[in-house]
């Protein structure tokens, strides 16, 4: 494995260096290690792991064709999905100024900050997005671009809610924009499919408000099937400040998440004969609330290096965690 990811880098170095179209424009490295501390029911228990350690690849095959790669070189890779370990392997065609055309593996484009977020940026996640099957797929998306930092993309790509083995789909319209300098938005309309086939409609709201040295992120997810009595009784709200004073973040995330108990499908018995949920991401009858505090330290006043202590806790799991990591990215390769 560590032969292999050598001789890539070898290679893609050799590309970048000799090739006149077709170069690669960075290659960089990112890891996140843990010393996880948790507390069940006065039980207490701790071990050091891994989070994550990527590889990123950025180039061009030609003016108009750009390519990126993020493969996750510390994560399993399964026989029935080859590619579970590779987030991004995508080719775009910047067709126009205004319009460019994805294709490959890249981001099921769900709006919110909580999901579009990085993974190696996040210290704990709620139900909804913790519990999609895959936030990565094969697809395609076309995105137009009216001006300069509004960009309104379509995308046709599989489900984040069925198994990655199924021909199950998600129909997406998103919006990465801003409403005005301090209001920044990423919203989406997403007609997905279960592992049953049947359609679910997401309503994404995604806001971030920036306040001087104070961020907040304001996420608000909606999700209802066409036969459901009401629109609004299966949700997601989270709310994430961020304070920054000099090379220190303090964070906080806090998140509820609900489906009543009413929003059951009688087409679909259980092995109980009452029906699954519309909703099999968060059933019917369940309420989630989580949230916890951190800080974070940038010892060189940038992404390079960051340590972080993080405290989170949730009313389903009801386990205490505490975490102190550090993370770590650096370039391998840039292309002057």
């Amino acid at each position: 494995m560590k032969k292999a990811v050598l001789l890539l880098v070898l290679s893609l170095v050799s590309i970048g260096a000799y090739a006149q179209e077709t170069h690669v424009d960075e290659i960089s490295f990112e890891t996140r290690t843990t010393f996880h501390q948790q507390t069940v029911d006065g039980e207490y228990d701790t071990r050091f792991q891994g989070d994550f350690f990527n590889l990123q690849v950025w180039g061009h095959l030609t003016d108009h064709l750009s390519f990126r790669v993020r493969q996750r070189l510390n994560k399993k890779i399964d026989d029935a999905n080859p590619f579970n370990a590779t987030d991004f392997l995508w080719l775009k065609w910047q067709a126009t100024p205004k319009w460019s055309f994805t294709a490959g593996k890249h981001p099921i484009k769900v709006g919110g900050y909580e999901v579009d977020s990085a993974p190696i940026d996040v210290y704990y996640y709620g139900a909804f997005t913790n519990r999609l099957y895959q936030y990565y797929a094969f697809g395609v998306s076309a995105t137009y671009e009216p001006v300069p930092g509004q960009a309104i993309s379509v995308q046709f790509i599989p489900s984040p809610i069925s198994p990655v083995t199924q021909n199950s789909y998600s129909y997406n319209l998103y919006w990465n924009g801003s409403i005005l300098p301090c209001w920044k938005t990423i919203w989406s309309y997403n007609l997905v499919e279960d592992e049953l086939h049947r359609k679910m409609n997401w309503v994404v709201f995604g806001n971030q408000f920036h306040l001087g040295p104070l961020s907040v992120d304001v996420d608000f997810i909606d999700r209802f099937a066409t036969r459901q009595k009401s629109p609004l009784t299966d949700w997601s709200f989270i709310v994430k400040p961020i304070l920054t004073l000099g090379k220190w973040n303090l964070c906080s995330k806090v998140g509820y998440e609900r489906n009543d108990g009413a929003n059951i499908d009688p087409d679909y018995p259980d092995e109980n004969a009452k029906g699954h949920s519309f909703d099999l991401v968060l059933p019917a009858g369940n309420d989630y609330l989580y949230g916890g505090a951190g800080v974070e330290y940038f010892p060189l006043g940038n992404e390079k290096l960051r340590l972080h202590a993080a405290y989170f806790r949730d009313n389903h799991d009801k386990i205490d965690n505490f975490d102190i990591g550090i993370t770590w990215r650096f370039t391998a390769y840039k292309r002057k």
